[in-house]
């Protein structure tokens, strides 16, 4: 008997038919990616590390990361120690090795850690862990890289700064998600990215005070390393807020772990 494909009644079926078959395709497709997507943020947030490291291939203008087949050896060449730092109410409360980390966590490595729960963690009142990686830059001297995480101005935005012991940077990246071409989105060109280099996050009399990205900033060279300012990117003042904001609240809290290592 033949089908009467006029019916509603087929056209229904039919429906229902291709969409159970499109969403298995897609379950077997995502399924079948996820270790490769897996792999491919794992190196990339090794890059985002080594990159504020001063660990690169940069040029004199563009910024580019390590070879995605070095990052692994060079990770683990230049990364000597990571910590997961805990902190309630700007106060830290406890202190572990990547090993113990790792062991309290199913493997998972601490440069995985996901910053945006982290944070949402913190607003909810409870634990929030502060990934710490400490290394040698391209000229064997010791940095402390620390991951950062924000709002910019559609969609959030995210950073890596490395510093010295006396929190002075040394290195930074940041990246985004969805911010305007040619304005925001240039927060992770070297232009903006290298302006941070050498700037202090605590004030002279070593108060936390972070650097803000100034769009009134009386220093467009940035020679003045000492007045937490960076020149603005024009026409990204709301990106550049953002950028402000995730340094000041979140490396704010990596600074009781900076005051024991200088009384250490």
């Amino acid at each position: 008997m033949a089908i009467d494909t006029d019916k509603n009644s087929y056209t229904i079926l039919f429906a229902i038919g291709m969409v159970i078959v499109v969403g298995a395709l897609l379950a077997f497709t995502a399924s079948s990616l996820k270790p490769t997507i897996t792999e491919n943020e794992r190196i990339e947030k090794q890059q985002n590390i080594l990159y504020a490291m001063g660990i690169n291939e940069n040029d004199e203008s563009s910024a580019n990361f390590v070879a995605t087949t070095d990052a692994p050896e060079l990770f683990q060449k230049n990364v000597v120690e990571q910590w997961v730092l805990e902190s309630q109410d700007g106060e830290l409360t406890k202190q572990m090795s990547r090993e113990e980390y790792m062991k309290a966590n199913n493997g998972q490595e601490p440069y995985l850690i996901n910053i945006k729960k982290q944070k949402s963690n913190a607003k909810d009142g409870g634990v929030r862990k502060l990934p710490l990686f400490v290394g040698k830059d391209k000229n064997g001297n010791k940095v402390y890289v620390a991951p950062i995480y924000g709002k910019g101005l559609w969609d959030a935005i995210w950073g890596y700064v490395a510093m010295d012991d006396k929190m002075v940077v040394k290195g930074a990246y940041f990246d985004h998600k969805g911010e305007t071409p040619g304005l925001g989105a240039n927060i992770k060109q070297r232009f903006f990215m290298d302006d941070f280099i050498g700037e202090h996050l605590l004030s002279e009399d070593g108060a936390f005070k972070g650097i803000t990205v100034a769009k009134g900033n009386a220093d467009p060279k940035n020679e003045n390393k000492t007045d937490n300012e960076v020149d603005a990117i024009a026409g990204a003042t709301i990106t550049g807020d953002g950028v402000t904001a995730m340094i000041k609240s979140d490396l704010k809290l990596y600074k009781p772990y900076f005051d024991n290592l200088l009384k250490n």
